[in-house]
């Protein structure tokens, strides 16, 4: 998305997908992310749990990396009711993996990112208390506050000459509007 400065730490963070029963005839199945494990090792599309018709499988191991540019978007989902974790997952034709995970991130802007181009699901995860923790402690150790400044306004007056008023070729200062077809049939 937005060019990033260098990455100051990263995690191995596995999503945790489930699988649950339609609840229409239009749709077989409903996928939804429902964790997310800090620092699992690789994994693809691994069974973890079935109860039923309900299958929860660790589907990916990706980084999760942490920007110092981007301290002020993690302190937002900090204070945010529930912290969470944003999963990027987009569709895929394959009938065994029908989502491809594409990311993990903390930043609800970068969720807000992807989200604009309608392509991704985005899927908030609530974020374990480990890694609140380690989010909280980067962005405490990084993070810088802006100072607001409030742009003045210069003291020239830009009101009182009157540029690009009417046409330049209308000579008369009552005629500023009229129009220079007009101004050409009088003139003949």
């Amino acid at each position: 998305m937005s060019q990033k400065i260098r990455v100051q730490r990263n995690l191995p963070l596995g999503v945790v997908l489930r699988r649950a029963p339609g609840v229409t005839r239009w749709a077989r199945w409903v996928w939804t992310a429902s964790g997310v494990l800090p620092g699992a090792g690789p994994a693809e599309w691994r069974e973890m749990r079935r109860e039923g018709e309900v299958t929860e499988y660790h589907a990916a191991t990706l980084s999760l990396d942490l920007y110092g540019s981007d301290t002020e978007a993690y302190l937002h989902e900090l204070c945010s009711q529930t912290p969470s974790v944003y999963v990027v997952l987009r569709k895929t034709d394959a009938e065994d993996i029908p989502l491809e995970v594409l990311t993990v991130t903390v930043s609800p802007y970068d969720a807000q990112d992807y989200a604009d181009s309608g392509e991704e699901m985005i899927e908030k995860v609530p974020m374990p208390p480990a890694l609140l923790a380690w989010v909280a402690e980067f962005v405490e150790e990084f993070h810088e506050e802006e100072v607001f400044i409030k742009r003045k306004r210069d003291k020239l007056r830009v009101d009182l000459v009157q540029d690009g008023i009417g046409d330049p070729r209308i000579g008369k200062p009552e005629d500023v509007y009229a129009s220079p077809a007009l101004r050409r049939r009088r003139l003949q």
